[in-house]
């Protein structure tokens, strides 16, 4: 009962702070052109939010090994709110510039960058205690349940901020997070030993090249993401309609991601990982290419939720191979190098994706990236099969000669 109970509280204290995040995303932008005046400065604070996780394996290698408790977690948690705290009170204060975005920023990118794979390991370490693939199905469902924030939120959000709140909504974005934070307090990790080595993200690959061959595949998806996001909102803005197309995708991307939820423990049990894993984006790359030909409202929606569906496949099966062939230091160092993989890769698709949807059009940016995605997918597949075919070949011909030395030994004898 304890396990369920531990299992239950990360699961709630996350759910609630992404929700909570997803939330203030509205508000944000919002308070901070209030404040400053300056359009330019709205991106800041997020901005600087990512650089800390990007450069994560450098700093972070010991700093993520300490976050092995709930305990641990909660302070993070709390140093994680008053990151959050530093913008509604300097905007309470008239005292929000540029230099306190900042420095918010960067402050919450450290806590994110610890939090993130630290509450991922402490559940999968929690499924460990609860009995078979209950790892993977707790990550499972804490990216099920991250993605109905993802639908839920922002319309919250709008709401809360068309009637004055967005201020509060700040506000209650920390609290949430340190309340979260607590929520986790006496949940045992899996804990190293003090005298162990810290495992790097690249020491913890070695003899897991499915785990790199699955991380190739999310994060083309991750890069081209852009084309979904922003290429339906330029759709909907160019057709007089601005808005439909995207609420459109990302109705349908949250109804396919919550199925897929549902489904996905039953399928990955029955489908090998890295196949499962390049299927699933090569599917979602082809929904992209429909929705770059057959742009209306009614066909982005029914693609979206397709894609939802095989992404959520996608990242249970590199969970499963996460947490069935590591535990401990290795398991939160993978953990953390697959946050880097995926904040790495979006950051650098939002960067070019303005400037390549204004040259080629929405429709045809979504069309080569979900190209791109399929042929790197697709690309990783035939890799691993080619590199299987050729360490099969390699151990036959080592059979092969041993029985050759044998052979001549015996009749030498």
């Amino acid at each position: 009962m304890s396990t369920r109970r531990d299992a239950l509280f990360l699961l709630a204290g996350g759910g609630s702070a992404d929700l909570a995040f997803r939330i203030a995303q509205i508000a944000l932008p919002l308070v901070v052109l209030q404040e400053t005046g300056s359009v330019a400065a709205t991106g800041l604070a997020s901005g600087a939010a990512g650089l800390p996780v990007l450069l994560s394996p450098w700093w972070a290698r010991r700093a993520r090994q300490w976050v092995d408790s709930g305990s641990r977690l909660a302070v993070v948690a709390a140093f994680q709110a008053v990151a959050l705290a530093m913008v509604p009170a300097a905007a309470a204060l008239g005292v929000l510039h540029a230099a306190v975005l900042i420095a918010g920023g960067l402050l919450l990118g450290c806590g994110d960058a610890l939090s993130n794979p630290g509450r991922s390991a402490l559940l999968a370490d929690t499924g460990d205690r609860w009995g078979e693939d209950r790892a993977v199905m707790l990550l499972t469902w804490q990216d099920g349940i991250r993605r109905v924030g993802m639908v839920i939120g922002p319309p919250v959000g709008a709401l809360a901020v068309a009637a004055g709140l967005a201020n509060a909504l700040l506000w209650i974005e920390a609290a949430t997070v340190l309340a979260a934070g607590l929520l986790a307090v006496g949940i045992v990790g899996e804990r190293s030993p003090s005298a162990a080595v810290m495992p790097s993200i690249r020491g913890s690959l070695v003899g897991r090249q499915d785990v790199l061959y699955g991380w190739i595949a999310r994060g083309a998806g991750c890069f081209t993401w852009f084309s979904f996001i922003l290429g339906l909102s330029v759709i909907g803005a160019q057709r007089g309609q601005p808005g439909v197309y995207l609420a459109a995708g990302m109705s349908g991307y949250g109804v396919g991601s919550v199925a897929g939820t549902m489904a996905s423990l039953a399928v990955i049990r029955r489908i090998s990982p890295v196949p499962l894993a390049a299927i699933s984006w090569t599917l979602m790359g082809l929904c992209w290419v429909g929705m770059g030909v057959w742009t209306t409202p009614a066909a982005v929606a029914v693609l979206a939720a397709l894609s939802g569906v095989t992404v959520v496949l996608g990242i249970a099966a590199i969970s499963m191979l996460i947490t069935r062939s590591s535990a401990g230091a290795e398991r939160r160092a993978l953990l953390s190098g697959q946050s880097v993989v995926v904040n790495a890769s979006s950051s650098a698709g939002y960067l070019i994706g303005g400037p390549v949807i204004a040259v080629a059009g929405a429709e045809n940016t979504l069309i080569g990236s979900g190209l791109l995605t399929a042929a790197v997918a697709l690309g990783v597949l035939l890799v691993r099969r080619n590199r299987a075919a050729r360490a099969g070949e390699d151990c036959e011909t080592a059979e092969h000669v041993r029985r050759d030395r044998d052979h001549h030994s015996g009749r030498a004898a």
